[in-house]
Formats: C-alpha cells, structure tokens, sequence
C-alpha cells in the first residue's frame, strides 16, 4: 500500500519546524527517521494530513555534557548514541543496550527522539529513559517545558506531548558511583521485537549493602513498566539470592501486564520476566562490586 495524500514541508530550522506543529496541531506528524512511522503510512495506520520533516533540522541533533548530565538532540541517530564516548562513559547501561535496537540499517536512521515520541511498549528506548531518570524536553513557539520520562509515556503509543509540541531535546544524569547494571531481553531472531526484556541498576553503599534499585521492563504493559515494588525490596539490604528470587517473583507476578502473542502466551512472558530479572541483578550487583 501507499501513503494517503499529505502535505510535506521540510524546514530548515527549529523555529520553523515550530511555527509549522504550531499552525497544523494534530494534522501534523513530525518525521524524524521514519522507521516507524513511515511503515505505519504506508499501511494507513496513521493518515496524517501534514508531515513535518526534521531530517534538515541540524541544530537538533547533538551529544554533549553539561554539568552533571548529557544533552542529546531528539534527532540524534540511535547509531550515535552507540558508539558515543560520553554516554559509554557517563551512561554505560544506555550503551550497553543500544545494540539491541532493531538492525544497524534501522539504527542508521532511527532517533532517540523518534522512538521516544513513537512510545512503543516493545521498544527499548523508552525503558532506558525511565530507569536512567531521564528528562525530555518539549517545545512550542510560546516556550518549553521539562518533562520526567515517567511521566511522559502515558500510553500505548502515547505521551504526554501536546498538539503543538516537539521534542526536542533529552537530559540524561550521569550515572551515580558504585553502580551497577544491566540491559536483558529475548527475541525470536536478533534485531526483532523482543518478547520481553528489562533494564536493571544497583547501587551498593559502602558497606556493601543496595541504596538503590530500578528494574524497568519492555513489552510488559501499555508502555515501559517500573517494577518499584520488587526493586524497594531490595533497597537497604545486603542482596542475597532469596531476595533476588523475591524480587524477580514480584515483578513478573504483580508488575508486568503482558498481553501475549503468536509468538509468546502471557504466561511465558511473566516467565521470561522471571528469569531475566534474576540474571539482570546478578549481573548488576556484581557489576556495582567491582566499582567499589
């Protein structure tokens, strides 16, 4: 199939690409790397009116540190993100994950902001946003607004944006010393959706005991699921198996709502949950050891 008739328009600065959101509101679709919305076109999934083309927008696509955090322009291709020296350095879980983002082909021309605007229950991104307490940046032609990753996936396919809005940049914290993590997830076939995967991070005091957990999950819900309830059972003890099995246990029978498909039933997603989640910690916990 082919595309319904649209309107294209292909600015050449934010301000322009502004001014445009601003006047044709929900008509519009932004067009970032395509990989998502392009196929979702040409089946007519999404018929937008207007397409709003950022691929002429440079000013927006950028990787720097500033303080204590990373700036990372929204159509910054996922490809940079990978192979970048500061967010290996300063965020290695996002790193580390990266690589698993569909093909190199898709990640050549995919963008963070694409995929976080796209909100895909299955993607990765938008899991690696919310366990690294990621903020993104929303713009119109009146002002900009920050807004915490876990609350901007409101949905299926949904955030928090306004008709008139882009995003247009994500702030990412350093990751904090004695740190650990890890990034898991199974796929029938490298570079498919995954039928589930999670982000975990520990980090351990100094004596030894967890401060913090985060266990986050993909294609366990209506967006990216924070399993606050599993990781808190871990947060000021000294882990111990039990407490890994305890915490694996909750997230895959409390937290996640997986919806099974041809590929995996709900039941065996849970299990995935299950044993992803205790592979995940250990590698993270031991991961935080070596950094003390």
């Amino acid at each position: 199939m082919k595309p319904a008739p649209f309107e294209y328009h292909s600015p050449t600065s934010l301000e322009q690409a502004l001014d445009l959101k601003g006047q044709y509101g929900e008509d519009a679709r932004i067009l970032a790397g395509g990989q998502s919305l392009v196929p979702a076109m040409n089946f007519r999934i999404v018929q937008p009116g207007v397409l709003i083309d950022l691929n002429r927008v440079s000013e927006l696509g950028y990787i720097h540190e500033a303080g204590e955090v990373i700036r990372v322009g929204a159509m910054t291709r996922e490809r940079q993100l990978e192979f970048d020296a500061s967010i290996a350095k300063r965020t290695p879980l996002l790193h580390e994950a990266t690589p698993f983002i569909a093909h190199p082909q898709v990640r050549n021309r995919g963008t963070i902001g694409g995929s976080l605007v796209n909100a895909d229950p299955a993607a990765e991104l938008p899991v690696l946003m919310l366990a690294l307490n990621a903020r993104l940046k929303a713009q119109n032609r009146t002002g900009e607004r920050w807004i915490k990753a876990k609350e901007f996936f409101v949905g299926m396919f949904t955030t928090a944006l306004e008709p008139d809005e882009i995003l247009v940049e994500i702030e990412l914290p350093f990751m904090s010393a004695r740190t650990g993590w890890s990034f898991m997830e199974v796929a029938p076939r490298a570079g498919d959706y995954a039928l589930m995967g999670v982000a975990a991070l520990v980090t351990l005091d100094q004596g030894g005991k967890c401060a913090k957990a985060k266990l986050v999950y993909l294609n366990a819900g209506d967006g990216p699921v924070d399993a606050v309830e599993a990781a808190s059972l871990l947060e000021g003890e000294s882990i111990t198996d039990g407490l890994i099995e305890s915490a694996a246990a909750t997230a895959s029978e409390k937290a996640i709502t997986p919806f099974g498909n041809v590929h995996a039933s709900a039941e065996f997603q849970r299990h995935l949950a299950n044993v992803l989640t205790r592979r995940a910690l250990r590698q993270s916990i031991q991961r935080a050891g070596e950094l003390q």
